[in-house]
């Protein structure tokens, strides 16, 4: 039995409201790994933001590369793994990535508070340029699912 998903079933999966564990290595240690928000659509690139300075950018910036795993953790078991090269394009914009994150993780109500937080930041925009967006390609991606706990066993 195959359980590979499909390219569109991968694509589709990763552009579900999920939060994905990012991981990056670090020279001497094991890699960081830590959850993250992101945005995706298919056949586009995986883009979340971090605060600018924080060790999760840092990374980034140095190493160039990460790997995303986004998984449901209840039958049926479903998982996509994407690694590529990484980019800080730059601080974020408001109407591009925070408040498209915001609706995708928190929906409108959630949002419109972040909105309201961050309502300074599109007048003043040095707190938006404290923080990083990293752009993330897909050369590489898997993903599986078990199909169901009675398939997957009678394989």
């Amino acid at each position: 039995m195959n359980l590979a998903m499909s390219k569109a079933d991968r694509e589709a999966f990763l552009s579900e409201t999920r939060v994905g564990v990012l991981s990056i290595p670090e020279a001497g240690l094991g890699p960081l790994a830590v959850p993250v928000w992101y945005m995706y659509q298919p056949g586009g690139s995986v883009r979340l933001v971090t605060g600018g300075s924080s060790r999760k950018a840092q990374l980034l910036r140095k190493a160039g590369r990460a790997s995303l795993c986004v998984q449901v953790d209840a039958p049926p078991y479903k998982y996509v793994s994407v690694e590529g090269p990484v980019e800080i394009v730059g601080p974020p914009d408001f109407e591009r990535d925070v408040g498209p994150t915001a609706r995708r993780y928190l929906g409108a109500e959630g949002a419109e508070i972040v909105a309201l937080r961050k309502g300074a930041s599109r007048r003043c925009p040095r707190e938006l340029d404290t923080r990083a967006v990293a752009e993330c390609g897909l050369p590489q991606v898997a993903g599986r699912t078990d199909r169901g706990v009675d398939q997957y066993n009678a394989g």
